[in-house]
């Protein structure tokens, strides 16, 4: 649209009016999508022109729709919390993931041709000189999404933390022999941090990538980072309201457990055994230190 064009400004919805109808179109389809959050940002801007205009019969109804977002927040916060109680991540993550490959690949498939399309199931860097220059290749990984310290300040709900999303990372574990899993003490990790155009979710669901950003974990860096996770999820499970016997169970199996492999007791014995002897190690070996306390504490 362009104010230049003839009439265009002179619309029903190029008015205060427009306006208002607009928003308030905007946050029926947001409370009909599940996106109740979203309905009180909408809201926000509606609520003063009413205002203005002394309007409180929409003011009465906007209110009554958004009491009703909330009681709808905080109903599907109670149902997470069950499903995260019910559900091993783990298995939902691996259905989601095979869902998605299969009509992605057959997409492309029907497209190229079934034999030239070939996927490539890992995030380890790609040598293009073994590639089949007549074969068309898809890298698929798995992403999270990234935030720095200070944003996990602003962003504590769920919604919060999966909405306006535009950084994400994978991580590609290696040694410096080649493979990919090997000891503690020889185990590093690549991180690498995307940066899309836009922010999801966004009107496509394919956005382009602007920028590439990758840092390599050390393995007692690999080690620091592990052992705060499991401080999260053992935080995360010991606070949870109502408490749940079974899934602080299963977080304590795999934290602590003996027969767990690559455990804190191996990460101990291995990094903090003795005093390293490189000046450099000496304050992540203290970060490591520290992180255990913390972990004993909880």
């Amino acid at each position: 649209l362009s104010p230049d064009e003839d009439g265009i400004c002179s619309g029903r919805y190029f008015s205060e009016s427009g306006l208002v109808g607009l928003l308030e179109q905007a946050a029926e389809l947001f409370s009909t999508g599940g996106l109740y959050e979203t309905v009180n940002e909408v809201y926000k801007i509606v609520i003063p022109i009413l205002e203005a205009h002394r309007d409180f019969r929409k003011l009465t109804l906007t209110h009554s729709k958004l009491q009703k977002a909330f009681d709808s927040i905080i109903n599907k916060v109670i149902l997470r919390q069950g499903a995260i109680r019910k559900t091993h991540c783990w298995a939902v993550l691996t259905k989601i993931t095979l869902i998605a490959l299969l009509p992605f690949q057959g997409f492309y498939g029907q497209c190229f041709g079934e034999d030239a399309v070939e996927v490539i199931k890992d995030s380890a860097p790609v040598d293009k000189r073994k590639l089949d220059p007549n074969k068309a290749y898809i890298q698929i990984t798995f992403v999270e999404p990234y935030f720095d310290e200070y944003e996990m300040k602003d962003r504590v709900t769920y919604f919060e933390k999966n909405f306006n999303l535009c950084r994400f990372m994978y991580t590609t574990p290696f040694t410096m022999d080649g493979r990919p899993r090997g000891e503690l003490s020889e185990q590093y990790k690549r991180n690498t941090i995307l940066t899309t155009m836009h922010a999801f979710p966004y009107i496509k669901t394919r956005i382009s990538v602007i920028q590439k950003e990758e840092f390599i974990l050390t393995p007692i860096e690999v080690a620091i980072e592990d052992m705060r996770k499991k401080t999260q999820e053992l935080t995360a499970a010991t606070n949870q309201e109502p408490p749940d016997a079974k899934m602080l169970q299963m977080v304590l199996q795999g934290s602590v457990g003996a027969t767990v492999n690559q455990g804190p007791l191996e990460v101990a014995q291995v990094f903090l055994a003795e005093i390293p002897a490189d000046p450099k190690l000496y304050r992540h070996h203290n970060k490591l230190r520290l992180c255990f306390k913390e972990f004993i504490m909880r």
